[in-house]
């Protein structure tokens, strides 16, 4: 596949590494600040004629929230299928299902693209259906990220909470950072912490006066969201059973939907 990376900072080399490992062209790199990419420009359009120009087959986007409708506004015209890493944009979600339904596009967006983080999500949707029945738990989460990241908490701290609020009935309040005062009982908090160089830890933690269960997932480096990403892109543009091609808005729950 011919693929074109829309961000080309540490995870875009990382995005390029895997693809290639995996027999695709990285025909295009697009970043206006990182020194070694092939086109250096911030205009989403000219962006997006480049893509046109060199017939790409797939489009990765790993950018920054500030930029990433504009991108994705850019790109979708294109009718090439595209994958989306950037995270902090949930507020545009239903313009963005308007355009890529408008366009007849292909288009695949994740809070978390990591094989073993969508196994946790399985793990987390599990747990929290089986606690429903014990209400003397309470459940609480947090996530510790490298000091760069842009956006607290992160999208996959957001989609676990989701997830855990989804199966606890006693739970229907998301809060984020600290309380002002005491919690009430519906309240799910989520804490995030912003460290050095960490990946990524997410926790779920379930607590009563007995004991306390925790489940933890640990990302060791950037590498899983790189396989995910580019795997992702590879099942966006394969036909479905009766040779159709893929399109509108999915996510990686409609990849991992059988398991």
């Amino acid at each position: 596949m011919r693929i074109a990376l829309v961000g080309f900072g540490k995870m875009g080399h990382m995005l390029k590494e895997t693809a290639l490992s995996r027999g695709h062209d990285v025909v295009l790199t697009t970043d206006p600040v990182a020194l070694d990419a092939d086109f250096k420009s911030d205009d989403c359009a000219k962006v997006a004629e480049k893509c046109r120009d060199l017939n790409v087959q797939g489009i990765i986007e790993f950018t920054h929230p500030s930029v990433v409708v504009s991108n994705i506004s850019a790109l979708v015209p294109t009718g090439i299928p595209l994958v989306v890493g950037t995270t902090g944009w949930d507020s545009s979600l239903d313009k963005v299902k308007a355009m890529v339904k408008e366009w007849g596009s292909s288009f695949l967006y994740s809070s978390n693209f990591s094989i073993g983080v969508n196994i946790f999500y399985k793990i987390v949707e599990k747990a929290a259906a089986l606690m429903n029945s014990f209400d003397f738990y309470d459940a609480s989460s947090w996530e510790i990220h490298h000091n760069q990241k842009h956006d607290s908490p992160s999208g996959t701290a957001l989609e676990i909470a989701k997830r855990v609020v989804a199966g606890l009935d006693r739970k229907n309040n998301i809060v984020f950072g600290n309380f002002e005062g005491k919690p009430l009982p519906e309240d799910f908090q989520i804490s995030s912490v912003r460290l050095g160089t960490v990946p990524g830890t997410h926790t779920v933690a379930f607590d009563s006066q007995a004991d306390t269960i925790e489940l933890t997932h640990r990302a060791r480096s950037r590498a899983g969201f790189a396989l995910g990403a580019v795997t992702a892109l590879e099942w966006l543009t394969e036909k479905n059973t009766d040779g159709s091609e893929k399109k509108g808005v999915f996510t990686t729950d409609d990849i991992f939907k059988d398991f």
